[in-house]
């Protein structure tokens, strides 16, 4: 009786293995087939308007934000602190996922450009876009045009190219 046991018992294991084995490759085969992007995380819309119309009414100066941007391009996060220097913050994804701002503060302009641009430094190169003088600004973490204008300093910044960042300030309304 014992030899019989014995060999139920090892018939009883490799059953269990061969299932084991047959679940991990289904498992693996689920997961190499079904698409999944584990680095990013999706970045949710937000709708800016009531922050907007706040900012407006309480700034010291015109409050920029974009009008006639495509879809694709993703609104992310607004802050408006009156507290602090009247400071305007809006977000964005642009197209191809890269992150673009609008900042606007009445804060002295060098330290507030600092901090808004993460201390990129300043470059020779203007554009005129608008009717206004924009200062491009080089960094490592951020590029951005700076335009100082109306009692508030605007800083559009982000790590998309120059050209989405020009993009950008085109489609910026004060009203």
């Amino acid at each position: 009786m014992g030899h019989v046991a014995r060999t139920q018992s090892n018939q009883t294991v490799r059953n269990m293995l061969w299932s084991m084995v047959v679940i991990s490759l289904c498992a693996g085969a689920f997961y190499i087939f079904v698409p999944h992007d584990e680095t990013k995380t999706p970045v949710k819309r937000v709708d800016y308007r009531v922050e907007l119309l706040t900012a407006r009414r309480a700034a010291a100066y015109p409050v920029a934000a974009p009008e006639g941007l495509a879809h694709a391009w993703k609104p992310t996060s607004v802050r408006y602190d009156g507290a602090k220097n009247d400071s305007w913050h809006l977000g964005f994804l642009d197209p191809d996922g890269e992150y673009v701002a609008i900042k606007q503060s009445t804060a002295k302009p060098t330290e507030f450009i600092r901090e808004a641009t993460e201390r990129a430094e300043k470059t020779k190169v203007t554009e005129e876009i608008g009717g206004r003088t924009w200062q491009r600004y080089k960094g490592g973490t951020y590029d951005a045009l700076v335009s100082r204008d109306k009692g508030a300093t605007t800083v559009v910044a982000g790590t998309a190219s120059f050209g989405q960042l020009e993009k950008m300030v085109k489609a910026l309304k004060t009203s």
